[in-house]
């Protein structure tokens, strides 16, 4: 290698070193902001949501939310919005292609305001809740699935979604509501809506039972997702292909799990699923994580 093709080859090797130190800086200072906010927005504590804080973060969920009644996912609804940003959430309010559960959203916006309401009083805050229940209604499909967004999901977002407990996620938001246990405890929830959301339930049971792998004869666990004719399970994205998912499986069976009364074939699909998990657990490891912009930083790293 000649003197000016070292300088290049070392140059370029800085070059990828600075932008994947700058890509991790950047991934690591997100995901701290991340926790801070979904700090905010699980927060539990009663006293908490009789401060002006609660109010403020509040106000800014009930500007965050799509006319479709729903909320985009990966945001932070918490941090204090200039008015120009103001101005610009009442025209995204319009949107209709950005609302879901993914990642937990919209159901912990719901949550956060139910809490909210329960100590203000403030009947801004339930009109938003139910808009968010009508929108989780509506994004049911005919079989008893839901899709990962709506009410326009394009590509796999069609599919029968499973992925990050999203289906679970809604069907133990119905469960506490129908129920009535906190943050539910409070007038948002009627009668009418029970009985809809206990239909809901009941339409889901039976997508969760289709759609569970049978291999030989033998209930297995889940995928992912799900295609909504087939109830095949279908690819996402490029590294999300059709397989057998534990960790959404699990959440189905803990949901099942807590069915009043299950028939025969609830029996069946847990039992399938806990045989699939026994036969197939990992044992003799554990998990540690590491890495992020302080393991970066403290790597000697040398061209």
């Amino acid at each position: 290698m000649n003197l000016l093709s070292n300088l290049v080859f070392k140059v370029s090797q800085r070059y990828i070193l600075l932008s994947a130190f700058l890509l991790l800086f950047s991934a690591d200072s997100f995901s701290q902001q991340r926790r801070v906010w979904r700090r905010v927005l699980n927060e539990q504590r009663p006293e908490f949501f009789k401060s002006e804080e609660a109010r403020r973060v509040g106000d800014q969920v009930l500007l965050y939310q799509r006319i479709t009644g729903g909320w985009p996912k990966n945001t932070n609804m918490v941090r204090p919005l200039s008015e120009s940003e103001r101005d610009s959430l009442l025209v995204q309010k319009q949107r209709i292609d950005d609302s879901t559960v993914d990642n937990n959203a919209t159901t912990t916006q719901m949550a956060y305001l139910a809490r909210l309401y329960a100590q203000t009083g403030d009947t801004r805050y339930r009109e938003s809740v139910l808009a968010g229940i009508e929108y989780l209604l509506a994004g049911q499909y005919e079989d008893g699935g839901w899709p990962q967004f709506w009410p326009h999901p394009s590509g796999y977002q069609v599919h029968i979604t499973y992925n990050d407990g999203n289906i679970a996620n809604i069907l133990r938001v119905f469960t506490q509501m129908i129920q009535g246990t906190a943050p539910y405890n409070t007038d948002i929830v009627t009668d009418q809506l029970r009985q809809r959301m206990q239909t809901a339930i009941d339409k889901a049971v039976e997508c969760i039972l289709a759609t569970q792998i049978r291999v030989d004869g033998k209930l297995t666990i889940w995928c992912q997702q799900h295609d909504r004719k087939t109830y095949l399970p279908a690819p996402a994205r490029a590294y999300e292909l059709p397989s057998y998912c534990p960790s959404e499986s699990s959440g189905l069976v803990a949901f099942l799990m807590t069915l009043p009364n299950p028939d025969q074939r609830v029996r069946d699909a847990v039992n399938g699923a806990m045989a699939w998990f026994d036969k197939y657990k990992i044992t003799g490891y554990r998990v540690e994580r590491t890495g992020g912009f302080q393991d970066f930083a403290k790597t000697d790293v040398r061209l």
